[in-house]
């Protein structure tokens, strides 16, 4: 299968080539529609392909300008390409229709471990271990990157099970971690009257507000402004004697700013010096969101098919339990060679790394 799908294709020759401050721009294209990136078009000169850098695409009027000129008699053409069909880097991945298919060849049938088995079974044991294995072994972290609003809340995504972490970038693209704030919440708010007894509705409902006074209060707070950084003079004893250097939370040693997360309401809560900062989320999905996302890296290809296996035969009856035990150490031995497998580990990375731990720390 091509990468790229040909949708149009157009020709020009040396006398169709106009020429504009010396260098030559060729006829708009025809296009229908008009390509709207210069990375929707490829450009031939003498019948070979030549790099984006050497010319210019103008999507407004579809005209294409060469950085230099050509030579009488070049042939010219413009090819529009589509990359829907594009799959950069999907041959590391296997479909769930290509798991259920490789499982039914290798362990359903006559004189095999499973004589017999549904196909919807087959198929909610794939699921079922697509989604434990998104947990902890799978490469299933997902991100979301979103502008703060004055609100300082942040939706969590409809596929989201659990977070790695939450950072805002800085104006050099660096991420700044934020940090859980674990002793404040936004619990549920009861409404009361004057004499402090709860309110109902009509209906004897209890009447309960949207947002508490202890997210209010945290959300209408403000950060500590002094740093040891802009702190000078006699004023330096005094700021780390406030315990920022000994004896302090490490997890509060930081301006970068907190959060926290409301299961209940499926919300993100973030400290006010958020408010209009890029935030990235990233968080573990079980990878059942969408058709596209059931597919496991081929890594852990061999992992499903024990987990699977192991999972049928000990919901079946009149199996013997030994068979039940042997696939469970199978199991337990693919999914560590796959956690190995996918941990990517790098001599050379590694070796960087250590090395840094041999620095000489200066007081």
């Amino acid at each position: 299968m091509p990468l790229f799908n040909i949708t149009q294709q157009q020709y020009y020759d040396n006398s169709q080539i106009l020429v504009s401050n010396g260098n030559p721009a060729l006829p708009p294209l025809t296009f229908s529609p008009l390509p709207t990136a210069e990375a929707q078009i490829a450009v031939f000169v003498g019948g070979n392909e030549i790099a984006a850098n050497l010319y210019a695409y103008n999507a407004s009027n579809g005209v294409i300008t060469m950085n230099s000129a050509l030579s009488n008699g070049t042939q010219v053409t413009v090819r529009q390409v589509a990359d829907q069909n594009e799959q950069l880097g999907n041959y590391q991945y296997v479909s769930i229709d290509d798991l259920l298919a490789n499982f039914q060849v290798g362990y359903v049938g006559e004189n095999k471990i499973i004589n017999k088995v549904k196909v919807p079974d087959i198929s909610f044991h794939i699921q079922r271990a697509i989604a434990e294995f998104s947990y902890d072994t799978l490469r299933s972290e997902k991100t979301q990157e979103i502008e703060i609003p004055p609100s300082l809340n942040m939706r969590l995504p409809h596929d989201y099970v659990n977070y790695v972490k939450l950072t805002w970038k800085d104006n050099a693209g660096i991420e700044r971690v934020l940090y859980p704030a674990r002793k404040t919440s936004n619990p549920t708010a009861i409404l009361q009257d004057g004499d402090y007894d709860y309110t109902f509705n009509e209906d004897q409902t209890l009447l309960k507000a949207f947002d508490s006074n202890t997210w209010t209060d945290f959300r209408n707070s403000d950060q500590p402004a002094n740093t040891v950084e802009n702190v000078s003079g006699p004023d330096v004893d005094a700021t780390l004697a406030e315990g920022r250097r000994f004896g302090l939370t490490p997890e509060n040693a930081q301006f970068n700013g907190l959060y926290f997360i409301d299961n209940t309401r499926g919300y993100i809560y973030f400290s006010s010096g958020i408010s209009g900062k890029t935030v990235t989320l990233k968080y573990i999905s079980d990878s059942l969101g969408t058709e596209e996302e059931i597919r496991v890296h081929k890594f852990a290809e061999e992992a499903i098919y024990k987990w699977v296996a192991h999972a049928i035969l000990a919901s079946k009856a009149n199996v013997p339990e030994y068979l039940v035990a042997r696939f469970k150490k199978e199991r337990f031995a693919a999914i560590r060679q796959a956690k190995l497998r996918l941990s990517n580990l790098k001599i050379e990375e590694l070796n960087l790394i250590m090395k840094n731990k041999s620095k000489t720390i200066k007081h």
